[in-house]
């Protein structure tokens, strides 16, 4: 029987869309599901204002009239004329191990993308850098934190088969908090304080940490200016951000800097939220919301998702500054291993930083790439 794609037109369409991954990882122990309420307002312009910088269309593949498949196409117009190119994203891509599958579904993707002008294929990445990016190639029997991916196995093999390419890869870690880093953390924090007069904000309550919103947002648009795949954060994605993000953080494990009474740097840490993530399949109610109000008071695991410092402070160390502080607070709560989310194979200063602890370097992500 051929394969069948068919536009993504409507909200039950999204929501098919959306609930595919769920039977076909379905009794996966390490995938974590979304909230399919969230993922799918994350997918309609009205709700979600990437649109005003992005066009985007999504597809489901059938065979014999069962969903097979899924693939969506992004073009971020900010990104392209930020650095001078014609590059399309493929986004959420999904399919069983058939390669018809994956061909027709890529095939659509970049058939829409060329239409559109465009050179180049990238991804899998979604509308900016806090949406869905990357597609996991080695770390398969590890739980992600709720701010990475997972993927099944077979789903590279098919790629390169179709021509696909290493654009780049992220790299993922659990480090261990033993007393020996933890002293040179704490040692070196305090000689960075004393010597640029770098003060620590902490949080104990939601209503203090809302306030700092923007300032998060605004440091976060600084501190990744220059990164691949990053555009700016505008004041309505921000608002966004905020609502979908922020409130859902346990705010002793936001950490800020302030120098020359400037805030200049954060820190964002959560106690992982993947089991209880698993534990709400996908809905808020009746009961998912206490397996994640439960959970985010913190067990033995925190994901780091962020750590932003403004560029023209980056040289004083408040990174250091930052880490020092969040162990801290995981050590005092009897916290001791840490789920950093992905960070560039290039960033060779922050892999040397990990490097300094007892850790595994078990997961990566990666970027494909194709000429159209």
């Amino acid at each position: 029987m051929t394969i069948q794609i068919r536009e993504v037109k409507t909200k039950c369409d999204l929501k098919k869309f959306v609930k595919f991954p769920f039977s076909l990882y379905k009794g996966n122990k390490f995938w974590v599901p979304p909230i399919i309420n969230d993922e799918v307002k994350t997918l309609m312009p009205e709700y979600n204002p990437a649109f005003e910088q992005c066009k985007a269309k999504f597809w489901i593949a059938y065979k014999n009239e069962e969903i097979v498949g899924r693939i969506g196409a992004i073009i971020n117009e900010a990104f392209n004329e930020k650095f001078g190119e014609k590059i399309g994203r493929f986004s959420r891509l999904e399919f069983i191990d058939d390669h018809e599958v994956v061909t027709e579904l890529t095939k659509t993707a970049e058939n829409w993308l060329k239409e559109q002008g465009m050179t180049k294929i990238m991804g899998p990445l979604g509308f900016n850098n806090l949406d869905h990016q990357g597609m996991l190639v080695e770390g398969f029997d590890y739980l992600p934190s709720i701010a990475s991916e997972y993927h099944k196995s077979y789903y590279r093999e098919h790629l390169e088969k179709l021509g696909y390419e290493k654009e780049t890869d992220w790299v993922e870690f659990r480090l261990t908090l033993t007393d020996t880093p933890v002293e040179k953390a704490n040692r070196g924090a305090t000689l960075i304080q004393k010597r640029f007069g770098i003060e620590v904000v902490h949080f104990k309550k939601m209503s203090e940490l809302l306030p700092y919103s923007d300032t998060i947002f605004s440091i976060l648009n600084d501190a990744f200016s220059e990164l691949s795949f990053v555009t700016p954060f505008t004041p309505k994605m921000i608002e966004y951000y905020k609502e979908k993000y922020i409130k859902i953080l346990n705010p002793e494990f936001v950490k800020m800097v302030k120098l020359k009474g400037e805030m200049v740097g954060f820190i964002i840490g959560l106690p992982s939220l993947s089991e209880a993530m698993q534990k709400a399949n996908g809905k808020l109610f009746p009961f998912g919301f206490l397996h994640i109000i439960k959970d985010r008071k913190g067990k033995d695991v925190m994901d780091q998702f962020l750590t932003g410092v403004k560029k023209d402070v980056m040289s004083t160390g408040a990174g250091v500054v930052l880490m020092a502080e969040i162990q801290k607070e995981m050590l005092s709560k009897g916290m001791k291993y840490i789920e950093t989310t992905g960070i560039f194979e290039t960033n060779l200063n922050a892999i040397s930083n990990w490097k300094n602890y007892e850790h595994i370097q078990h997961k990566r992500k990666r970027c494909f790439r194709k000429n159209l």
